[in-house]
């Protein structure tokens, strides 16, 4: 299926994993989720996110109730004059099925809006497609076992010490952070980074 779907250049910002989970169902792109509000508590996170506005521009992507539009109008602010675009989703009425009950205002957010919708608000607010969120020679797990990043003794380590290198939070998840990497280098990209601090 990632061969069918479009690609987006900008990196798409939303507020969780269910919410990013239905954005790659989408789309290919580098999808950052900022753990609702604590994405804004965060400095490391911070940084991290207007680094990628000022690299590739960033689309902000937010549940439509008033939590996801506040989170939205203090990322605008923190991110400064850098590339942001406006994905929005309409107000649909209803609950996701993973959850019980329906949200505080009763609307679905980005995890329950069929892929359609999703793709509509990206051509809505002036995505481009057609430059992928993983860049040629994307990065995998594989390569970062290879380049003893995960799975060994030492990886823990010199996947942090990289972290700080790059202005990456320090807690991102294993997942995470292959996205980062992905959002930013090549495998050969960052083949050279490890080779200049003498990986």
């Amino acid at each position: 299926m990632s061969g069918t779907k479009p690609a987006v250049r900008q990196v798409i910002v939303v507020e969780g994993r269910y919410d990013k989970a239905a954005v790659l169902q989408a789309v290919d792109a580098a999808v950052v989720e900022t753990g609702g509000f604590h994405g804004m508590k965060d400095a490391e996170t911070l940084a991290y996110l207007r680094k990628l506005a000022k690299e590739r521009g960033v689309i902000l992507l937010t549940d439509s109730d008033g939590a996801g539009q506040l989170i939205r109008g203090k990322l605008r602010g923190m991110l400064g004059d850098a590339e942001v675009l406006h994905a929005y989703i309409p107000d649909v009425y209803g609950k996701e099925r993973r959850k019980a009950k329906p949200s505080r205002e009763g609307k679905i957010g980005v995890e329950g809006m069929p892929r359609e919708v999703i793709l509509e608000s990206l051509r809505r607010c002036g995505a481009d497609f057609g430059s992928g969120g993983r860049r040629e020679g994307g990065i995998t797990k594989a390569d970062l076992y290879a380049l003893g990043l995960s799975g060994g003794a030492e990886s823990a380590g010199r996947r942090l010490a990289l972290q700080a290198a790059l202005g990456l939070p320090r807690r991102l998840s294993a997942n995470g952070f292959l996205d980062a990497l992905n959002a930013m280098f090549s495998l050969e990209e960052l083949r050279e980074i490890l080779a200049q601090q003498g990986e």
